[in-house]
């Protein structure tokens, strides 16, 4: 099959059929598997996708094995990780208390609807769509294929660098707490940090196997948002008026508000929704919407709360830790600095599993996860994605740069450009003329957006990059 027979099925077909898609997986070098022929182990790996006619490319990862309700944790625990100590300082701070109350609750429902899109397009066309770059090539072809997987790649390698960041800064508060010599600095602590996450990383195999973990995910989520909204109230009943006007000159104040946004759109986004899909029992898509409406109603409440509770204590003084400026007893600050890191460590592996499940399946890493031949495979590969990301964090370690620049260049994109339009071209025959409107607006939108975010970040970072060396102890 030519790639010109290819390119024409894509555009004729809506969607490309079988013939389209093992030419994709052929590509990718993956196998690709039809639901009727698989052997009872993948079957086994595949529990709960018993549709008939539906057909699942292969991985080496488990999927159709969560319920919504872990699948919600999941996506919970992205909203609610260590990022929530920076929101008050890179959200609120540029924003002020309009601008950032009406963004975050505007971010949360064009989050949702957006997500919902995705979600609804995971069994489009007879098949499963089990990664975002395998929906992408399937409406649009190769080339697609291939942008989407180099977005996707960098949004998380970004988030998983900035979750190392947030580890480091939380274990240096830590050794702050107790012996300010400045023996230990941030870029050692970042280290640290890294060796952790790798350690975690080689130890669990798959997404679906994080189980217990999530429950600890939570209740570490808890300990450092409570901590944080109890020391900031305390604080902020004996503080004086806070200043909570914006910093800067007009262009200053333009440029800031335009990174918040993509701040705003970072917060609330993965970037990997369909391979958390993967992972849900079936029906996949109604058992994800519910996934989703949990996790934009009860899950983004802690969110909220440590987010305006900050900024009202602290106003336009709060930091872009909060952590750094709340006070309280040393073990209770301690506390909730340890919580950070290891809440981080398991957030950085579920941003990280994409990544993991590629390298997996092409590989070919399947059969027990404790197998010598499995248990270097990953010590070698996540190790080494695992030090890279160590490396880059320790050079430039400016967190509130990460997530403007995340959201700009590639959270902009996956998340809302293309998922409007995958859904247009999808859906085309079914749309009425103001619904095919709708969508490219949101489109066009979104496409300024992500360009005035970028700009915006590009320019923090060059203004941080003179204030700051390379290896910088902030």
């Amino acid at each position: 099959m030519t790639f010109s027979r290819f390119f024409h099925v894509v555009e004729e077909g809506g969607g490309g059929g079988e013939e389209t898609e093992r030419l994709l997986a052929s590509e990718r070098h993956e196998p690709f598997v039809v639901v009727e022929n698989m052997t009872a182990s993948e079957a086994n790996n595949r529990k709960g996708g018993d549709d008939v006619g539906v057909e699942i490319p292969d991985t080496a990862h488990q999927i159709s094995s969560d319920s919504w309700f872990q699948v919600a944790f999941v996506l919970t625990t992205g909203i609610n990780s260590a990022y929530v100590l920076g929101y008050s300082g890179t959200v609120m701070v540029p924003l002020g208390w309009i601008g950032g109350v009406v963004g975050l609750i505007l971010a949360t429902a064009i989050s949702l609807y957006a997500n919902s899109l995705v979600a609804k397009l995971h069994e489009f066309g007879g098949r499963r769509h089990i990664r975002y770059r395998d929906l992408a090539g399937f409406i649009y072809g190769r080339k697609a294929y291939h942008l989407t997987w180099g977005l996707q790649y960098v949004n998380l390698f970004m988030i998983n660098c900035g979750f190392i960041i947030l580890a480091g800064s939380a274990l240096k508060a830590v050794y702050v707490l107790f012996r300010d010599d400045h023996i230990i600095k941030l870029p050692h602590c970042i280290a640290i940090a890294g060796l952790i996450c790798a350690v975690f990383a080689i130890g669990i195999p798959h997404l679906s196997a994080l189980g217990t973990w999530l429950a600890v995910s939570t209740i570490l989520s808890l300990i450092y948002i409570v901590v944080a909204i109890v020391l900031s109230v305390r604080d902020g009943v004996k503080a004086p008026p806070r200043d909570y006007d914006i910093q800067g000159s007009s262009l200053s104040k333009l440029f800031t508000i335009t990174g918040a946004a993509a701040n705003l759109v970072f917060a609330f986004n993965t970037g990997m929704l369909p391979e958390i899909q993967a992972t849900v029992r079936q029906p996949v898509v109604k058992n994800m919407m519910k996934a989703l409406y949990f996790q934009f109603t009860a899950g983004v409440l802690p969110m909220y709360a440590v987010t305006f509770i900050g900024y009202w204590a602290y106003g336009s003084s709060t930091s872009t830790y909060l952590l750094n400026s709340v006070n309280g007893p040393l073990w209770v600050k301690a506390l909730a600095n340890v919580s950070a890191i290891l809440q981080s460590v398991i957030s950085l592996h579920i941003f990280a599993s994409p990544t993991y499940e590629y390298m997996d399946t092409k590989f070919g890493v399947k059969g027990n996860p404790l197998a010598l031949k499995n248990l270097t495979f990953r010590i070698m590969a996540r190790g080494g994605y695992i030090a890279v990301s160590t490396l880059v964090s320790a050079l430039l370690p400016f967190l509130g740069d990460f997530m403007s620049l995340t959201g700009a260049v590639s959270t902009f994109p996956l998340t809302f450009i293309l998922a409007n339009h995958m859904y247009y071209k999808a859906m085309n025959n079914k749309l009425n003329p103001l619904q095919k409107i709708w969508h490219w607006l949101n489109v066009v939108f979104f496409s300024l957006m992500s360009l005035a975010a970028a700009i915006a970040a590009v320019r923090l970072i060059a203004l941080d990059s003179k204030n700051f060396h390379v290896f910088a102890d902030m």
